[in-house]
């Protein structure tokens, strides 16, 4: 017996979920912010721009765009993806190491790390090929990492481009980078692109993509559904798959062929769909506990 997303996928006719949450670049929607800001990746692919920024809020499509360029490109690039660094400016290095294959030893020292980069870049050089790095989820960098990676890209000469740099993270980011005390970095960064969230218009091109791009119906969500939806998701990609995937299983539940806005509206008043829940503020006094126990972190 196959599980219920089997089912309704069956009963809808479809291939596959058109509205799965993991990022699937088969399934990439091309709106037009995001055409625009894949062309200025892509720019900065061909000028070598030394540092490039992509920012967008949580699940407009960054990674998609990332993963969508890493299959496009020739052979003359050599991609490291860095999604797991955190803070410190000494983590950069190991962190780039791996993303690239090699394995930093507990011992190695800062100048040894760099040292091994290096041979890594003009051993990839020699070969005809140079090193495009991604920081993905850039945001949760320190600012003396950021600062770590910029000096990274001090390798490059003036005719010889051995590294470039892709920061993305959330909008913050930019903000950060544009203060006083982040100015080289920003001064280093040859392009810029933001992914915005999706108007009510957009969001209905987008719902009815997906379903076209598993065989659906793409007109199975009313056109009252798709404001709803849109209302409650304010346009985030990532929370309008939640809420339509609910929306499809609700439907098929009531042996329903359509979704309608009354189904959207079951899903939110379930509280199934957590993506639009309001964000309460404290209490005017909170709950103070009894005791409590201290313990040691590092950060």
């Amino acid at each position: 017996m196959g599980t219920i997303l089997d089912i309704y996928t069956g009963y809808f006719g479809l291939k596959a979920r058109p509205f799965a949450i993991a990022p699937d670049p088969g399934l990439l929607f091309w709106s037009s912010s995001h055409r625009r800001a894949y062309s200025l990746m892509e720019y900065s692919i061909v000028t070598k721009a030394p540092i490039t920024l992509v920012t967008g809020e949580v699940g407009t499509g960054k990674t998609l765009l990332i993963q969508h360029m890493l299959r496009s490109v020739g052979d003359d690039v050599v991609f490291g993806v860095v999604s797991q660094v955190r803070g410190a400016a000494e983590d950069v290095l190991p962190w780039v190491l791996l993303a690239l294959g090699e394995q930093a030893a507990p011992t190695d020292t800062m100048v040894e790390l760099f040292a091994r980069f290096e041979a890594r870049l003009i051993r990839e050089y020699a070969a005809g090929r140079r090193v495009v790095l991604v920081f993905d989820e850039a945001q949760n960098l320190s600012d003396n990492a950021l600062e770590q990676i910029r000096t990274l890209t001090n390798m490059n000469t003036g005719t010889d481009e051995l590294l470039q740099v892709f920061l993305v993270g959330l909008s913050g980011l930019r903000d950060r980078i544009v203060a006083p005390e982040l100015q080289p970095l920003a001064h280093r960064i040859g392009a810029a692109s933001h992914l915005p969230v999706m108007d009510v218009e957009t969001t209905g091109d987008y719902i009815r993509h997906r379903l076209q791009a598993v065989g659906g119906d793409v007109d199975l969500f009313s056109d009252e559904a798709v404001e709803l939806i849109h209302e409650r998701t304010t346009g985030i990609a990532r929370q309008v798959n939640q809420l339509c995937d609910f929306a499809m299983v609700y439907a098929f539940s009531k042996g329903n062929d359509r979704i309608d806005r009354m189904t959207v509206q079951q899903v939110i008043k379930d509280g199934v769909f957590f993506g639009g829940q309001v964000v309460l503020p404290p209490a005017a006094e909170p709950v103070v506990p009894v005791t409590r126990m201290r313990t040691a972190s590092k950060d």
